[in-house]
């Protein structure tokens, strides 16, 4: 039995508190059960020099973990550096938050998003994947009502989710416990119509068949479908 009684095909409890940094453009608190991200958005009105008088915007993000995040405590990477896993996390965030929309839509404009971890336990890009796409909405309406834009954007509804192998057994919103002794783990960025936007699967313990895939794939479809829940609400 799962930690909390969960089911296979359960995800773990989704909170979202709006408005946690109040000095943001767009700002929450997503929690995916023990597992707790600040995912912040700051307006910016230029664009890096390689778009300078393109008439294009640009979107990226910013990852970190807290020092207290995990068991153990976490070297702020301010004095360590940051690390490759860091990289390879936020430009994973940026990614998927471009592909939400048109950049031309948004003129010579920034949208900088910052994911900051609370608290790890597993799935930690995918919840700022998650609650990033959530606060860029949120970001690009506030463009619009504040007059910044003529036309609201349309936008990509995407949403992030962890699936893995544990014993044998395909399971969603992997937690730290799951995570650290599956077989397989993989996690999926997703669109509201079940296209997949990126993969990442990694055979842990031993290789995984092409129906073990595709049963990850189902799970994850299922769990983003039900995460993009709260798209509707924002």
């Amino acid at each position: 039995m799962r930690n909390n009684n969960r089911q296979a095909d359960a995800l773990r409890p989704v909170t979202i508190t709006w408005g946690i940094q109040p000095h943001a453009y767009s700002s929450l608190l997503i929690s995916f059960g023990n597992t707790k991200v600040i995912c912040a958005i700051s307006l910016e009105e230029s664009v890096p020099p390689f778009l300078r008088d393109s008439g294009q915007g640009w979107i990226t993000a910013e990852y970190g973990m807290l020092p207290a995040a995990t068991n153990s405590r976490y070297k702020r990477e301010a004095a360590k550096g940051r690390s490759g896993r860091t990289y390879e996390i936020q430009r994973l965030i940026g990614r998927s938050l471009r592909m939400m929309i048109d950049l031309k839509q948004l003129g010579e404009r920034t949208l900088r998003i910052d994911c900051d971890v609370l608290s790890a336990d597993g799935g930690t890009r995918t919840a700022s994947i998650t609650g990033a796409a959530l606060a860029l909405k949120r970001a690009v309406n506030k463009l619009h009502e504040d007059g910044l834009l003529a036309q609201k954007p349309q936008l990509l509804p995407l949403a992030a989710i962890s699936v893995g192998l544990v014993d044998g057994e395909p399971r969603l919103d992997l937690d730290y416990d799951e995570d650290s002794g599956a077989e397989v783990d993989a996690n999926f960025v997703m669109d509201g119509e079940d296209r997949l936007i990126e993969v990442q699967s990694t055979a842990e313990g031993r290789p995984f068949s092409r129906d073990e895939f595709d049963s990850l794939i189902n799970l994850a479809q299922k769990g983003v479908n039900e995460l993009l829940q709260h798209w509707e609400q924002v």
